[in-house]
């Protein structure tokens, strides 16, 4: 907490005059009426303007640029935000570690001190990626063998993150098998009000996952942002952002008996998608808001980058302060309601004359949702579960796209027989090889996860099985979430169907899925079949989930369950029974789904206090094998030369030059190219840059790990770049990891082309369509770019966070002008090109591109800020801190 000698127009309380040393600023005396109508998550950011003005890195006019937000909103207004903490987890931990050990040895070079690179800011960082679905219920012992395998794959990331946690202060590290980051930090390191160094204020954050924005349904105002960036926060820099308009959403009516939060949070995605809020705020409000629980808010929170806001706001509650207490916070409920209403930060659902100003509003009449899915590749293509099997049907003879895989008619009911445990079975087009019950968006909702385990309570009563060749798997965020569901009698249900515990942590909807049967892969080889994957999680892009299950959908958990016990995705539940039972009795859906009401009186029966205050008091302690881990303590780290993990970086060797000379284009890419295309986070494949750099250091297939495990070393990660099997590029018209080498007319690997360009010195561009780098906020997605030797990117638009990480990279994000696209100007990708980059840089200026043709043409810089236009003077955010922290 930064004390500014003379705070702008703000007086400095205690909160009980008990306590004459614990005090807060009081915002309500400001004396200024524009206060009273700013949004909730607005104040958030007033608050912390306030309380860290020191008319350096953040000053009064800040303050009154925030207080201004309704008539400087819509204009390009810059403001300095400092969160109270930072919250990272493992696949993106390990790199900011990494780079951590880095610095500290560039600022002993320039004769500095390396013990200066510490967290400034308070940081959490949860390990919860590198668990993978290796087994699943063939074995008995699935969950203690996948733990095994993650700590004997991975003990090396462990020992060095475990060396992190010993000498960078100010930094916690979550051990393996405690839950998924979003909720462990919902449930446990969620402070809500932060009371620290004899202050009050609003607890804040950023994170490195772009679903950090799942605390937002908590009255926590947080959003995902690059692991880059959130490095410089660590180091006490503010985020220089512009001040975002705030779409108010209202909420109405009361949903369905049947409908789940994941039919309302996929409703919410398609909505929001179609209005439009990229870069904006939205802050929830209305009389359906005080239905929704907590952990109904936090999952249409969680979805937040799927409809492409920065932040989706539920200001704090009654049902909130409820919420603390049932997750055993009560010591805290006390000052936590005192402070909220005395700064006018608590919320009143009912009450619409609290209803703040909005730049829009748009409204949701909750009796309006049905139950729906998403995909087959994107999380905002939301289907009524009614219209599923047309859907499909149509998107299998659809040409190549979102909705399209271009299957000739002829070949729609192709069957390839085959073989499991020594029974014969059938897949199709369709067919369900994948169903998996994961991710933060739902297994930290009770009532979900309680509705599927009445339903397959309901589904083994009925005589109901799930086709063993399936991959059935369930991986709770959090201990908690065993615990209610053994508690109240439905956990044997859920394993006599094959959805065993397999894990704790990020699994199928980061890619962690696991390999599937080989007689199942060769079926779907043989008949080219698109085979599906269903989960309950908020990420289904192309070659994410497994290479093998080209149309994922994303579905609450009972569906999950129901589209496993029918076995394909091709069916009409309304119509059609989900299974015939052994009595050859017809099952409907219907006949086995659980109401809400049976659904509430369960969790209110069976999730209580005692359970995460049980599981939370020893979440650090735990785990044996974290526990009995040797790591170093050395302040300097030691690196090993021969890792394949754990590789210090070249992102400190010298600034490249600013202006861009005959670039050559690497790629030319579509509409929608995700952080997933560009870095893959999944498996290693055995034909692939990365894994010929991995044999010749002597390893096996077996041994490859993921690319998400392998963030540590960027020479993996920079063979990984561009490595999705899904990747679409123009020059070669189909989808493949590969590029033409323009001067030789050849066809390589994408890193392969990249190093014979490096060779010769040729800089490099990429070509983009719209939202380019959508997706998890993946560091890699930029520094992979940064070592193949690409300058800038020019696309039509970029998703938020990735933006930022090119920028701290020192990439260049070029954005075409309004009206312009390749195509619109004649761009084949082939001419050669060179961006002149003129000394006097402002925000958002347009500089000139001149190709090798004659042809010239413009476009904008997307630095926004001057932070980001310093950041690439100096050659990216960590060149800056670097010479920052080496002068001070």
């Amino acid at each position: 907490v930064h004390r500014p000698s003379a705070p702008p127009c703000c007086t400095i309380e205690p909160l009980d005059p008990k306590e004459p040393k614990q005090q807060f600023f009081n915002l309500s005396k400001l004396g200024d009426p524009r206060y009273d109508r700013l949004p909730f998550s607005i104040r958030v950011l007033l608050e912390s303007a306030v309380r860290n003005c020191d008319e350096f890195l953040v000053k009064r006019s800040d303050v009154e640029s925030i207080l201004n937000w309704k008539q400087t909103q819509t204009q390009t207004v810059e403001v300095p935000f400092r969160p109270a903490r930072v919250i990272l987890q493992d696949f993106t931990g390990v790199p900011a570690v990494v780079d951590f050990a880095a610095m500290r040895d560039a600022v002993m070079k320039l004769g500095g001190d390396p013990e200066k690179i510490n967290p400034v800011c308070p940081a959490d960082l949860v390990i919860d990626h590198s668990i993978q679905c290796y087994v699943n219920r063939l074995r008995s012992d699935s969950l203690q063998k996948n733990q095994d395998l993650e700590f004997d794959r991975n003990k090396e990331r462990f020992q060095f993150l475990k060396w992190g946690s010993k000498v960078f202060r100010n930094m916690r590290i979550i051990p393996p098998g405690s839950g998924i980051v979003h909720q462990v930090n919902l449930e446990y390191l969620a402070r809500v009000v932060f009371n620290h160094d004899g202050y009050f204020y609003p607890d804040s954050l950023v994170g490195t996952d772009s679903h950090t924005t799942m605390i937002d349904g908590l009255g926590v105002l947080g959003w995902g942002v690059g692991g880059i960036e959130a490095e410089a926060v660590m180091l006490g820099q503010p985020i220089s952002m512009v001040l975002p308009e705030v779409v108010g959403y209202r909420l109405h009516g009361t949903p369905d008996k049947f409908i789940t939060s994941t039919d309302i949070v996929l409703t919410v995605t398609k909505h929001l998608r179609q209005v439009g809020v990229v870069g904006k705020f939205v802050e929830f409000f209305g009389p359906g808001v005080a239905q929704l629980s907590i952990a109904d808010r936090a999952t249409i929170a969680n979805m937040c980058p799927e409809y492409g806001a920065t932040a989706a706001f539920f200001p704090v509650d009654n049902v909130s302060i409820q919420y603390l207490e049932q997750t055993g916070e009560s010591d805290k409920l006390t000052y936590i309601t005192k402070y909220l209403k005395a700064v006018a930060m608590f919320r009143d659902y009912n009450d619409p004359s609290q209803d703040p100003d909005f730049t829009q509003v748009v409204e949701l009449d909750l009796s309006t949702v049905v139950p729906c899915c998403s995909g087959p590749k994107r999380p905002q293509d939301r289907i009524p579960v009614s219209d599923m099997k047309t859907d499909f049907e149509t998107c299998l003879g659809a040409k190549v796209g979102f909705k399209g895989f271009n299957v000739p008619p002829e070949h729609h009911h192709t069957v390839v027989p085959f073989q499991f445990n020594e029974k014969e079975y059938m897949l199709s087009h369709g067919s369900v090889v994948i169903a998996a019950i994961t991710s933060c968006t739902n297994t930290s909702n009770p009532s979900v996860m309680l509705g599927a385990g009445l339903l397959a309570k309901k589904a083994i009563k009925c005589g109901l099985s799930v086709k063993p060749y399936i991959k059935t798997s369930l991986s709770p965020g959090s201990g908690v979430v065993t615990y209610y569901l053994k508690e109240s009698g439905v956990m044997d249900y859920l394993s006599q169907l094959g959805f065993e515990v397999v894990g704790y942590g990020c699994m199928t909807c980061i890619g962690n899925s696991g390999p599937l049967p080989e007689p199942v892969v060769e079926a779907i080889t043989k008949g080219d079949l698109v085979a599906a994957g269903v989960l309950s999680g908020n990420r289904n892009f192309e070659g994410r989930v497994h290479p093998n299950t080209r149309a994922n959908y994303l579905a609450s958990p009972p569906l999950v369950i129901a589209y496993a016990i029918a076995g394909t995705v091709r069916i009409d539940f309304e119509k059609e029974p989900i299974a015939i039972n052994a009595e050859g009795k017809e099952i409907f859906l219907r006949d086995i789904w659980p109401t809400r009401e049976e659904i509430q009186a369960v969790e209110r029966t069976f999730v209580i206090p005692s359970m995460f205050k049980e599981v939370y008091e020893k979440i650090e302690k735990v785990n044996e094998r974290w526990n009995s881990l040797v790591a170093p303590s050395d302040k300097l780290y030691t690196w090993d030369p021969k890792s394949t993990y754990i590789k210090s970086p070249p992102f400190f060797d010298g600034l490249p030059p600013k202006s861009i000379h005959d670039a050559h284009v690497l790629l030319n890419l579509g509409d929608s190219v995700t952080t997933d295309h560009i870095s893959p986070a999944g498996n290693i494949a055995r034909n692939s840059p990365a894994a010929r750099y991995l044999t010749n250091r002597g390893l096996t297939p077996r041994d490859y790990n993921s690319y998400g495990s392998r963030r540590g070393n960027d020479a993996v990660m920079a063979r990984g770049t561009f490595a999705n099997i899904r990747l679409f590029n123009k020059f070669l018209n189909k989808q493949a990891p590969q590029t033409i080498h323009l001067p030789s007319g050849e066809t390589l690997d994408v890193f392969d082309a990249a190093e014979r360009y490096q060779q010769s010195g040729v800089p490099l561009l990429v070509l983009a369509g719209k939202e380019y780098g959508s997706g998890s906020s993946r560091d890699w997605a930029a520094k992979g770019p940064f070592l193949l030797g690409i300058r800038a990117v020019l696309a039509e638009s970029y998703e938020r966070i990735h933006r930022s990480n090119l920028v701290g990279m020192g990439v260049i994000p070029l954005e075409y002008l309004p009206g312009d696209t390749a195509d619109s100007l004649g761009l084949t990708g082939k001419e050669r090109y060179t961006v002149i980059i003129p000394e006097q840089l402002t925000p958002r200026m347009n500089v000139d591109v001149k190709l090798d043709t004659g042809k010239t043409f413009q476009v904008r810089m997307r630095f926004d800020t001057d932070v980001e236009l310093a950041y690439f003077h100096n050659g990216g955010i960590l060149n800056y801190m670097i010479r920052k922290m080496s002068t001070n």
